[in-house]
């Protein structure tokens, strides 16, 4: 019953779809976020996308500073993010740190982007 006294019909139990069984859970989700989050930087997002285009699959931390026009200590803060949110690994190789993508992130967030049956066409 409504404050003005009108009686609302009830809803047949089936006249909505079920929710999916695939739904995140809470650990998932919170994983997910701060992934989403970290990308949500213009610079991290560009980062990102430079090392994942790199001909060997790695770029030192050396040379990404002069292509996103920063400081290598905003660079180096804009990695610990990615990598903290697991999208890159790291290696170090002397005294220099080379970043790699995490492909199983990437796809983790592709898939979840992909809405069922989508052609990926906006």
């Amino acid at each position: 019953m409504t404050p003005t006294g009108t009686v609302l019909p009830l809803l047949e139990a089936d006249c909505c779809a079920p929710l999916g069984a695939d739904a995140l859970d809470p650990t998932s989700a919170d994983r997910l976020a701060h992934a989403f989050k970290a990308l949500s930087d213009p610079v991290r997002l560009r980062l990102l996308s430079l090392i994942a285009a790199a001909p060997d699959g790695e770029v030192c931390a050396c040379d990404l500073a002069a292509p996103v026009g920063k400081s290598q200590p905003t660079v180096s803060h804009h990695l610990k993010v990615l990598r903290e949110a697991g999208l890159v690994a790291t290696r170090r190789r002397g005294t220099w740190v080379h970043y790699r993508v995490v492909p199983e992130q990437l796809a983790t967030l592709r898939t979840l982007l992909a809405a069922p049956g989508s052609t990926g066409d906006a």
